[in-house]
């Protein structure tokens, strides 16, 4: 079941204990004779001691749509609505609230099926700390935009992603934002289904503050689209930005669920789900580009 959200809502201490001088030139029976440790149990303690520093509640990666269908405006938005949803009070106490009280996140910024760039690479946040300077390096970057709109293409270059994340997560999630629908690389369904197989959840944040329009590719509907055609997997859901003013809202909210991992107040079944044509066109993307430039 996929799941539609609206908007609204961490020493061990090592003590070293001495014996006295007159207790070492007349042994008492009382004392306990010295323990060693084979080099096999000590690495496998240690082996243990790091296999649980690297447990994280979530894996989560950020793919970020940084076509040219988003002008500079929503861009930075987009930037600093991530940035500081990551800062908030209400973030860092649903971190703290997990098993393991931390998380292991990246960012990329993607457009065509070729073009994806890592912006944060795999980091873990668990405190005030690390948040501040993950959200650091997301605006110290350079804002910049590109072609085309592959959503299959983001997805394909995240999950080999998760193979090279040093961590373990309870859950795998590719968070994707965008503006419009897949048009170029392969079918975004291929690339959805073969994700939700290797057990990735994928949420959706369409962004839909536009009017559509013939120049800029967008669609009506969006949300539908995403719902059908993009996410995937157990409790996926998406959150769409209808409003700009709520742009940073919608990022903060969409961030808190995904740490969380909670469960939406309204469920939605996809039509898809029921084995019912989409009630938008997987392929709308690909046909309004190949209607426009007859390839």
């Amino acid at each position: 079941m996929r799941l539609l959200f609206s908007i609204g809502a961490v020493l061990v201490a090592g003590v070293l204990a001495g014996g006295d001088v007159a207790g070492i030139a007349a042994p008492s029976s009382k004392l306990e004779p010295p323990k060693f440790e084979s080099p096999k149990l000590e690495r496998q303690q240690r082996q243990a001691a790091d296999g649980d520093a690297q447990s994280v509640d979530v894996e989560l990666i950020l793919a970020v749509d940084v076509s040219y269908s988003m002008d500079m405006d929503e861009l930075a938005i987009q930037r600093e609505g991530y940035a500081q949803a990551i800062q908030s009070k209400e973030f860092l106490q649903a971190l703290k609230a997990g098993p393991n009280g931390r998380i292991a996140v990246t960012y990329f910024e993607w457009a065509a099926s070729s073009d994806q760039k890592i912006i944060i690479p795999w980091r873990v946040i668990d405190g005030p700390e690390t948040a501040d300077a993950v959200s650091a390096e997301i605006m110290k970057t350079p804002i910049r935009r590109a072609s085309r709109t592959s959503i299959s293409g983001a997805i394909g270059f995240a999950m080999p992603l998760f193979d090279e994340d040093p961590y373990h997560g309870l859950r795998r999630v590719i968070d994707i934002s965008g503006d419009g629908p897949n048009n170029n690389g392969g079918p975004v369904t291929v690339a959805r289904d073969l994700a939700i197989e290797k057990g990735i959840i994928i949420n959706g944040l369409p962004i839909m503050v536009k009017e559509p329009s013939y120049s800029t590719m967008d669609i009506d509907n969006l949300d539908f689209y995403y719902e059908d055609c993009v996410i995937g997997g157990p409790g996926s859901f998406v959150i769409a930005i209808k409003d700009r003013d709520k742009f940073k809202e919608a990022i903060h909210a969409k961030l808190l669920q995904e740490v969380a991992g909670r469960t939406p107040e309204r469920p939605v079944v996809r039509v898809a789900d029921k084995d019912k044509e989409p009630r938008v066109s997987c392929l709308i993307g690909e046909k309004i580009w190949s209607d426009r430039w007859g390839r």
